[in-house]
């Protein structure tokens, strides 16, 4: 199980965002900030590999959210006595 859990579609949902299109247009209109569709359809397929803290930025502003709406960290499992 992955410790942290990539979160944006839940979000994109939650706000009625269905669509990369539509996550594309909010980016412009709430952050002034375009993202190309090879890039939004990356962030949609999975966590990001890496990301620049602009696109967090606008992704946040966009969203009205915060990181930790975007990234979940769920903490690992200790064994016991460990």
């Amino acid at each position: 199980m992955t410790m942290l859990e990539w979160m944006l579609r839940k979000v994109m949902m939650d706000r009625g965002l269905w669509t990369g299109a539509a996550l594309a247009r909010l980016l412009e209109d709430k952050a002034g900030y375009r993202l190309s569709a090879p890039s939004i359809s990356a962030l949609l397929g999975g966590p990001p590999k890496q990301m620049k803290a602009d696109t967090l930025d606008a992704l946040c502003t966009a969203l009205e959210c915060t990181p930790n709406d975007l990234w979940v960290y769920t903490p690992p499992k200790r064994a016991k006595g460990a």
